[in-house]
């Protein structure tokens, strides 16, 4: 049995924690939120955010992140991405150098266009660092659910300590040593799931959606490649796999933002009709900054962004992509 931190109790955090307790791990859970920690201390169950899946073993939500970073073997970060540098700033003070940090929160953090393991060793140059990621709803993974994901670092000791720390009969968890293929797959694919969702919106149908999903896991790799990605790390777990559920699961929430924006609801409001935090609406601004900046060609990220920024009708935006200059499909 091993301390481990969980920093950031929402649903993804919370479903984490417990697969981590149910391993026999003992478990402290810290959250910005005071008054949702109290809630969670006094209830032993996420009621905001997940339901009916009570505390198990030696698992406690913590008010001060000393309590839960001191002394833990691991440290598991699942604040929404663009919160991970001021959490991993709160946590610092009592970080020590063997610790491993982990990052369950998939995103690209605006303005500075970094991804979370490059800010995480802007921070702590020499971070035991890992990414976790893959197909895997909290809804899902809390009620065991049979699930797979990667562990990505680029010290495979370090991915193997993630794998050993979470590996049971539910969660099944692979290594690989692309972080930033692993990241970039994670980030980008909330982007083509608002796609999916608007144009599940408009009344399209599943083939529109497996263009979107296709084309759109070409401009994933496009991306990843062009910052030092493995082309074959977007055809697994972190890649496709992640994308598929993304995009047509009921438990998404970039997909169910997209559909209200279909449906033409505007996007400011669909996002907070949501409820919790819309990755995907962040990191289209990033994605389209660094297509910019990087010269790589991403039509339906460049839509996406039109259509959330106000500045292009939805349908308006299909036509843009049916019609764009004929092409091959290896290019």
């Amino acid at each position: 049995m091993k301390k481990i931190a969980v920093i950031g109790a929402g649903s993804w955090g919370t479903a984490l924690a417990l697969t981590l307790g149910r391993n026999g791990h003992q478990v402290r859970i810290w959250d910005v939120d005071e008054g949702h920690v109290r809630n969670l201390q006094a209830q032993k169950v996420n009621n905001r955010y997940l339901p009916n899946c009570p505390f198990v073993g030696d698992m406690e939500a913590v008010l001060d992140i000393k309590d839960a970073v001191e002394g833990a073997y691991m440290v598991l970060f699942v604040a929404p991405a663009q919160h991970f540098r001021s959490a991993l700033s709160s946590a610092m003070p009592y970080l020590t150098k063997d610790m491993l940090i982990v990052n369950a929160a998939k995103g690209i953090e605006q303005k500075s266009l970094m991804t979370i393991s490059q800010i995480a060793h802007e921070m702590i140059p020499d971070a035991k660092y890992a990414m976790l990621s893959g197909p895997s709803h909290a809804e899902e993974v809390g009620i065991r659910m049979p699930t797979t994901v990667a562990a990505a670092s680029k010290d495979q000791a370090v991915a193997k300590a993630v794998q050993d720390a979470f590996m049971n009969d539910y969660f099944r968890v692979y290594t690989n040593d692309d972080v930033i293929g692993t990241e970039i797959g994670a980030a980008m694919k909330n982007i083509i799931a608002l796609g999916a969702g608007i144009t599940d919106g408009m009344g399209y149908g599943d083939n529109t959606k497996a263009a979107m999903m296709t084309r759109g896991i070409v401009e994933i790799t496009r991306l990843g490649v062009a910052l030092g990605a493995k082309p074959e790390t977007f055809t697994g777990l972190a890649g496709m796999g992640d994308l598929i559920v993304t995009c047509i699961s009921q438990h998404s929430r970039n997909r169910r933002c997209g559909l209200m924006i279909g449906a033409g609801e505007d996007p400011k409001v669909a996002t907070k009709k949501v409820g919790m935090v819309v990755e995907g609406m962040y990191t289209t601004e990033a994605a389209h900054e660094l297509a910019k900046k990087l010269g790589v060609d991403m039509p339906i990220t460049e839509a996406i962004y039109e259509v959330i920024n106000g500045r292009m009708d939805a349908h308006d935006a299909v036509d843009m992509l049916m019609m764009r200059k004929r092409g091959s499909e290896r290019v």
